[in-house]
């Protein structure tokens, strides 16, 4: 080693830190190397001792409290301190707005003999220490050294101890204890959870480095926190104004939308309730399926999947009506995919709800159109078992509420459909009769509650004409007549009421062509012809008046078919008028439909038969379908003329 450079003396060190003889001799004149510009150039030790320091602070750490000293080295260099202490000349120098720079040594030197020439001179120009202590520091040579270097270089300089785990006999370094053991160092940080913590020994860092008081940083610390405070409840209460404010226009929005909506769904209930039977009842077949068309498409344009319940009642009962015109109008398939589609909303409605009357009633119609759609396409096995589910659904209203005249009423239609099934397919007059004097019994209390309810008072007439039908197939004409009579009286009391309704019309033409078949069967003939001939008249103008109503057309066809029967009655039969009665035999309404196909060949062949002559085409109709109409039909009349 070279020579000790002049002007340095010992005692100005060890006296008063106390650091043992021997690392001090050592640690000394290695400095004095490190320091020398040139060796042998002359320049004192102690200009380098006292340098101009760059550094605020200088962090000893060991390897294994790397991540805390990367961690408090940012906090320190990014700390601000308060305005009003910038530019104070402290012990420590002119205070600064923050403590930059702060010496972090990132090297590790397990295999290096001595501290590096940058960690030198950095600890040269630092202001002051700060050891990172620990128990890995206390076993750390390195940390030692460094404080050992520290200490001779600038022994009248703060070293500052930032306790991170342990206590100080565990985690000082031996290079802070005396020779007797004792601490030279007294202030500390100590971060431990439970003592000063991460922020109060942060700011006994700060201060100590910056040669402030610690109060003042804590003074100032609180008032930033009142600050912050403030700002974020003021921010906070701006928020809650402005979200208010929001919420309030959101909500007038939705109150709006709502309101749009309320008044769009009750125009949609109009349309599917008041104007539906005032179009129904003029016959406007054609403007009833505009409207529902609209209706449907107004929840199209909607997400189904976001409806709420009331909107997807809505729809199924547009998609029952929907439904309902196309079975009018023959197109059974079509009517039928409406039905099911609308049973697959109520029967999900109806399980969430199971023992809601309005779903139980939904799904009920559902129930109904399907079986009635099977009915008329033969499918008679799935038609008993649909209406037997809707019977079902229909009892269990009345047993929920018997006094409410809607669940009488739709028990009453169920009673009538397992009846018209027993009478037509079933071939059991006096078990349908069971259910027709079931249904009226049904009807009957309901016209208790609502007396001069329109749609009651059409079911009571509807069922008068099943149950003579059904007395009718039982031999028992005076009765038939009687309840024909009655269905009569019921429909014109009506009519009075609704003089353009085509419905009531309608069902007159059925009562008059019930009445001619008693007539006929009864030997009556002119008395049929006469009322079948006034009654064709009127069914020709209403089929005229609404040629998209198919039922209007098949009533026509009907009476046309009585007046052919009646003809072959008279004595001479009148064939050429019979014959000019079955010119709609081939058309497409009397083909799709089976009763009225039937009742064109059994003529047919009969007028033929009447001339001495065959009809090809209508004895190989019955020849095909004679089991079926003797098993499926109950008729008097028929059985007979299936003999001719």
């Amino acid at each position: 080693m070279g020579p000790r450079a002049t002007g340095v003396t010992t005692n100005k060190i060890v006296p008063q830190r106390r650091l043992p003889q021997t690392t001090h001799v050592v640690e000394w004149v290695r400095l004095w190397q490190t320091l020398r510009g040139d060796r042998g150039n002359g320049t004192m030790a102690g200009d380098a001792v006292g340098a101009e320091p760059h550094y605020w602070a200088f962090i000893s750490y060991s390897h294994r409290d790397a991540a805390f000293g990367r961690r408090l080295h940012r906090r320190l260099e990014s700390y601000f301190l308060p305005r009003r202490l910038v530019g104070r000349s402290t012990a420590q120098g002119v205070v600064s707005r923050r403590l930059v720079p702060i010496f972090r040594d990132r090297e590790e030197l397990p295999a290096a003999a001595d501290l590096s020439a940058e960690v030198r001179s950095a600890l040269a120009h630092s202001r002051s220490l700060i050891v990172v202590c620990s128990p890995g520091a206390a076993a750390s040579k390195w940390v030692s050294r460094e404080v050992e270097l520290f200490r001779a270089l600038h022994p009248d300089r703060p070293v500052f101890a930032a306790i991170r785990e342990g206590d100080p006999a565990q985690c000082f370094p031996a290079a802070l204890f005396g020779t007797a053991g004792e601490r030279i160092e007294p202030l500390a940080a100590d971060f431990r959870t439970g003592r000063d913590g991460s922020h109060l020994g942060l700011l006994k860092l700060v201060a100590g480095i910056a040669g402030v008081g610690l109060d003042e940083l804590v003074q100032r610390d609180a008032q930033r926190y009142r600050q912050r405070v403030t700002a974020v409840t003021m921010v906070a209460l701006a928020t809650v104004l402005v979200m208010g404010a929001l919420t309030a226009v959101a909500l007038k929005a939705r109150k709006e939308a709502e309101r749009q909506r309320s008044e769009a769904e009750g125009l949609v209930e109009f349309m599917l309730t008041n104007l539906r039977d005032r179009l129904r009842g003029v016959g406007r077949l054609d403007v009833m399926t505009a409207v529902n068309e609209r209706a449907l498409n107004y929840y199209e344009d909607q997400d189904i999947a976001s409806l709420p319940v009331d909107s997807l009642e809505r729809r199924a009962r547009i998609l029952h009506a929907m439904g309902e015109d196309d079975e009018v109008r023959g197109n059974l398939d079509t009517a039928l995919k409406k039905f099911i589609e609308a049973k697959r909303t109520t029967a999900a409605l109806l399980a969430d709800a199971p023992n809601d009357p309005a779903r139980i009633y939904d799904h009920a119609q559902s129930e109904y159109w399907i079986a009635y759609i099977d009915w008329r396409q033969d499918r008679f096995e799935a038609a008993r078992a649909g209406f037997e589910r809707y019977a079902a659904l229909a009892s269990q209203l009345v047993a929920m509420d018997p006094a409410n005249p809607d669940w009488q009423t739709e028990a009453g239609d169920a009673e009538s459909n397992l009846g018209t099934l027993a009478m037509h397919e079933g071939n059991a007059p006096a078990e349908a009769l069971a259910h027709f004097s079931s249904a009226l019994a049904h009807f009957q209390a309901a016209l208790k509650k609502k007396p001069d309810d329109a749609d009651v008072l059409t079911n009571i007439a509807d069922l008068h004409a099943w149950l003579a039908d059904d007395e009718f197939a039982l031999g028992q004409d005076e009765r038939a007549r009687a309840d024909r009579l009655s269905q009569k009286q019921v429909l014109e009391s009506l009519l009075k009421r609704d003089a353009k309704n085509a419905e009531y019309a309608r069902d007159l033409l059925g009562n008059e062509i019930g009445v001619a078949r008693i007539d006929l069967v009864e030997g009556r003939a002119n008395d049929a012809d006469r009322r079948l001939t006034t009654t064709l008249a009127d069914a020709r103008r209403y089929s005229a008046s609404d040629p998209e109503d198919k039922w209007l057309v098949k009533e026509k066809i009907m009476v046309e078919l009585f007046l052919a029967k009646a003809k072959l009655h008279e004595k001479p039969p009148d064939l050429a008028r019979a014959r000019s009665f079955l010119v709609d035999c081939g058309s497409s309404t009397a083909t799709d439909d089976h009763e009225i196909g039937d009742f064109c060949a059994i003529l047919l062949a009969r007028v033929a038969a009447a001339a001495g002559l065959k009809d090809a085409g209508a004895l190989e109709y019955l020849r095909i379908n004679r089991s079926r109409m003797m098993t499926l039909r109950h008729s008097r009349e028929w059985e007979k003329e299936f003999q001719d």
